[in-house]
């Protein structure tokens, strides 16, 4: 029973030390998810921006206000 509870404790010591040596990302990691992020919202803008999918949008709203309660 003293073992299997050592080796259990053992693992996760070993496990947390593990996780604390690759905790974080690194600032050029920081940088490039940050970049990431923005093109991704500029897609995004850009696409519900557009004619159709504006329109689209616009008629759901409308519909959902001219429904009855």
């Amino acid at each position: 029973m003293y073992q299997v509870v050592r080796a259990r404790l053992r693992a996760l010591v070993c496990g947390a030390r593990t996780a604390r040596r690759d905790a974080g990302m690194v600032t050029s990691e920081y940088a490039m998810g940050i970049v990431a992020a923005v093109a991704f919202a500029v897609v995004l803008y850009k696409v519900v921006n557009s004619g159709p999918v504006s329109t689209a949008l616009r008629n759901i709203v409308q519909q959902a206000l001219d429904g009855r309660m």
